[in-house]
């Protein structure tokens, strides 16, 4: 018996035999998938509703379900229908050619699979769409809630928020129709074709077909000219021009190109109509074929043969005006336009000790210690435990004991994976070690005989010295390194700190979400995938579980909306640990802005997140009322935000200007300072940053770092962020950009410009000169020999009043010791030779000595904090230390010279002895 003859006598599959084993499967599988979504919905449901803002959470969830529901029913009504009229319209039955080859029971067979494939696409499709649909959410909102600017493009004179707001939507249902439609027309003409082909037929253009295609045909033309319609306003964002934005060849021939295709896109949208009706077989594919030599014409040929002999000739007179647009509009997108320009007249007289005596907040805040090897220092001398780190540590501003001191602040967090192996189990990474404890503060300019920092506030419990702020409440239960939940109140007692006693344990005593419930336990244990969870017998009545606690997913699940600073830092104040998260609101929509690398052109620090390490409590404070897209969020979530008047002003005198913000600011500001066209098109004024060594024998980009410093023309020292310029290819100095941060002044912006007749050294320039001083070079060399790794810090230039010094801190690392030393402090004045010394005091009296005046700039020491504990050694002290161990280096020194000359005269005496 043949396999044709076999097949023939086979039974067609009924559906519902099919069925008897899909549904099953397809109920096992929606159970799944359900129960995930239900346990997801229902941990974050609990987590915003315990924070205090599940308005937020419910608005967010009911948009996205509105959303999807509305795609996938939009999708499946219209599949539906198209499904509909391509079966009906498909020929029916079997030809007599067809009958005598194919058996009536495959044909049968081939049908039902063909309608269950198209039931399963269905769904499966209408899913997809509604999925997409929802993830537009954000836009949506954003749409229905828009705020105004009130600025409008140079272009079509419209509110700017008609682009960061409607184009966005707009153009999400054109994209998305569009998509429907193309596949709608995909599987009409596969329908036909399946159908055509199973009932043996030759395919034929039926009147109902074309009808058919026709109609999904007009649907498809009418949406390219609305698309051409949004491809207008999106001329915004061209960059084939001179500048970024519609330049001449966009206005000139791309903007009446685009009004051409919408017309002509509805022209053939309306022949495609008619031939539903009217048997024109060449009219159509005639429209068609003068849509696409109009849309190659239009936005291909004719506008590279317009910019390559009429706009290149003349570019610059072409496209001035543009430029000035593009200028003005990337000025904005960056908040460039509020950086306030001032000339800076550096003198070229030497400071004297009348200068230091001006400016001492200046000179006794130069920051010495950098965040990167102090870090290492905290977690070798403030560890306590294996399981406590230092992830970060943080440059802030503190009045100590009547002085306003900079200082540099970390928290000693828990980090699990530090724990012995043996010690990281369930019950102690779950119940037992859930938090850090404490911080360690220490100024930026002093630092110990061994090379170590000074503290204001170290150990376990937390001791400040006199005047330094301290912390009640050091617990950490949430921070940089808190990535994984944890329960409390459980019946394990909670590790809380160590003493020479013995451990300490101490309970949670916040708010977290209670996992008492078996329901509760049940969808914890499926949304963790831990089953420990329900079976463990350590949860009580009072249990609760606290999750999203590391702080920026703490504050992106909070309000996903907003982009978030890399680094949160840590506050002390009235007595507790807080963290600060910058957020930003940004978008790639605004128009005629140059983009930054990362592909947005308009962003602004319009939030201070600030979050309570112990109990996780998070608050939003608006910091930048004029921006219309946190407006816009605040329309939206009502509940939300709250007026930057409320913050408690603990909190409020220690917000700093982001680095983030400031470094992409400044990073335009390098083009974007040239505000006229000839001098912007021809790049005659285009800066950079400065190159140091740090760390490296090899150059890198210098950073911005924070300074205690007098601006010019202002009586008091404030806490300011600096980034210096250089011109683009050459070492020297050009500007400088500061960033003001307290008080009132928070968040000005200065740059300060140097005569371009006067020649300043920039960090490179004097870099050489440190590397070249005969006197420096000389210690290196003997540090070297020593075994000692020379690490030279970041070089800082500081404006004090209309002079200019340079600080570098020279750090040595030793082979044995895992981390760095500070041991000298390099001061270099413009035009002088570098002095390096072992304190910032020696340094400086060195630099001032016979230059008249004298200098009341004290020798930093550690206020007492009222124990028994020892004072700072003496300078004396200081230099007999140094002494000795440049005596050691010399007996080193001197043993490498007779060890070179011993092996020279044997190596005499055997030439001798050869000969």
């Amino acid at each position: 018996m043949s396999f044709l003859d076999e097949f023939e006598r086979r039974e067609p599959p009924r559906l519902s035999s099919i069925l008897n084993w899909a549904i099953p499967l397809g109920a096992l599988l929606l159970l799944w998938i359900g129960g995930s979504i239900a346990a997801n919905i229902y941990v974050d449901w609990l987590w915003f509703d315990n924070l205090g803002y599940l308005s937020v959470f419910t608005t967010i969830l009911t948009t996205r379900v509105a959303l999807f529901v509305l795609g996938a029913l939009v999708f499946a009504v219209v599949f539906g229908a198209n499904v509909y009229l391509a079966q009906r319209y498909s020929p029916k039955g079997i030809s007599p050619e067809a009958a005598l080859n194919i058996p009536l029971e495959a044909l049968t067979w081939a049908r039902r699979l063909v309608f269950i494939g198209l039931i399963v696409a269905g769904i499966l499709l209408s899913i997809v769409f509604g999925a997409a649909a929802s993830g537009y959410w954000e836009t949506a909102l954003r749409f229905t809630n828009a705020e105004m600017f009130n600025l409008t493009d140079p272009l079509y004179n419209r509110d700017v928020s008609a682009y960061l707001f409607d184009l966005p939507f707009y153009r999400f249902l054109q994209g998305w129709a569009l998509g429907v439609v193309i596949v709608n027309a995909l599987f009409a003409v596969g329908i036909y074709a399946i159908n055509f082909a199973l009932g043996g037929f030759q395919f034929q253009l039926t009147p109902t077909l074309r009808a058919h295609l026709s109609g999904l045909g007009v649907v498809f033309f009418l949406l390219l000219a609305i698309g051409y319609w949004l491809s207008l306003q999106e001329l915004l964002y061209s960059a084939r021009g001179a500048a970024y934005g519609a330049a001449y060849t966009d206005v000139v021939i791309r903007q009446p190109a685009l009004r051409v295709l919408i017309v002509i896109s509805i022209i053939v949208a309306i022949v495609l109509a008619a031939n539903s009706f009217l048997r024109w077989q060449g009219l159509p594919l005639a429209a068609i074929g003068i849509w696409f030599l109009a849309l190659t014409v239009g936005t291909g040929l004719l506008p590279a043969a317009v910019q390559r002999f009429q706009v290149q000739p003349n570019e610059f007179e072409r496209e001035q005006t543009y430029i000035e647009r593009s200028i003005e509009m990337t000025r904005e997108g960056f908040a460039l336009n509020r950086i306030e320009e001032q000339p800076y007249d550096s003198s070229p007289e030497v400071i004297t000790g009348d200068i230091v005596n001006a400016n001492p907040g200046t000179f006794e805040n130069i920051r010495l210690w950098d965040h990167r090897p102090l870090r290492d220092i905290y977690n070798q001398i403030q560890f306590f435990r294996l399981q406590y780190s230092f992830l970060d540590i943080d440059i802030d501003r503190y009045t100590i004991d009547g002085d306003y001191r900079q200082v540099m602040v970390g928290t000693r967090e828990l980090v699990q994976s530090q724990l012995d192996p043996q010690a990281q189990t369930w019950v102690n990474e779950r119940l037992q070690y859930t938090h850090g404890y404490g911080a360690a503060m220490s100024p930026v300019t002093e630092f110990t005989q061994d090379g170590l920092p000074e503290f204001f506030l170290q150990d376990i419990p937390p001791e400040p010295v006199t005047g330094a702020p301290h912390v009640d409440v050091p617990q950490v239960y949430f921070g940089e390194a808190t990535d994984d939940w944890v329960i409390v109140r459980s019946t394990t007692p909670e590790f809380d700190h160590p003493t020479d006693a013995g451990p300490v344990y101490r309970s949670y005593e916040g708010d977290g979400v209670s996992i008492s419930g078996l329901l509760s336990r049940v969808l914890f244990a499926w949304r963790f995938t831990d089953l420990n969870i329900l079976i463990t017998g350590a949860i009580t009545d009072e249990s609760q579980i606290l999750y999203y606690r590391e702080i920026q997913e703490r504050v992106g699940h909070l309000a996903p909306f907003l982009a978030l600073d890399s680094d949160p830092y840590i506050v002390v104040a009235d007595g507790k640990l807080y963290w600060v998260q910058d957020a930003y609101t940004i978008s790639d929509r605004f128009p005629y802005s140059e983009p930054a690398p990362s592909g947005f052109n308009y962003i602004r620090n319009s939030v201070k997140a600030v979050i309570d390490a112990y109990d996780g409590s998070v608050d939003l404070y608006i910091a930048d009322e004029s921006d219309g897209i946190i407006r816009t969020y605040e329309s939206v979530f009502p509940d939300l935000f709250k007026p930057m008047s409320e913050m408690p002003e603990a909190l409020r005198s220690h917000l700093r200007y982001p680095e983030d913000f400031f470094t992409i600011q400044a990073d335009k500001y390098l083009k974007f300072h040239m505000t006229d066209p000839q001098v912007f098109y021809n790049q005659e004024d285009l800066w950079n940053f400065p190159l140091e060594l740090f760390f490296s024998d090899q150059a890198q980009v210098m950073e911005p770092y924070y300074l205690i410093m007098g601006l010019p023309g202002e009586e008091q020292e404030e806490f300011v962020l600096i980034m210096p310029f250089t011109p683009d290819g050459k070492p020297n100095l050009v500007g400088w950009l500061a960033a003001r941060n307290d008080g009132e002044n928070y968040g000005s912006l200065i740059a300060y410009t140097f005569p371009k007749e006067r020649q300043i050294d920039g960090p490179q320039q004097v870099e050489a000169r440190i590397t070249t001083n005969p006197e420096i070079s000389q210690q290196f060399t003997l540090w070297d020999q020593a075994g000692s790794n020379v690490l030279r810090g970041n070089l800082l230039v500081i404006p004090v009043g209309d002079h200019l010094m340079y600080a570098e801190p020279i750090y040595l690392k030793a082979e044995d010791i895992d981390y760095p030393q500070l041991t000298r402090v390099v001061l270099v004045q413009q035009g002088e030779e570098p002095v390096m010394l072992p304190t910032l005091s020696q340094s400086l009296n060195n630099l001032l000595a016979g230059r008249g005046g004298t200098t009341a700039i004290r020798e930093p020491t550690t206020p007492a904090t009222g124990t028994d504990d020892m004072p700072s050694d003496s300078v004396i002290d200081r230099l007999r230390a140094e002494l000795e161990r440049l005596r050691e280096s010399a007996a080193q020194l001197t043993q490498q010279i007779e060890d070179i000359s011993l092996t020279i005269d044997e190596a005499l005496d055997e030439e001798e002895r050869a000969a």
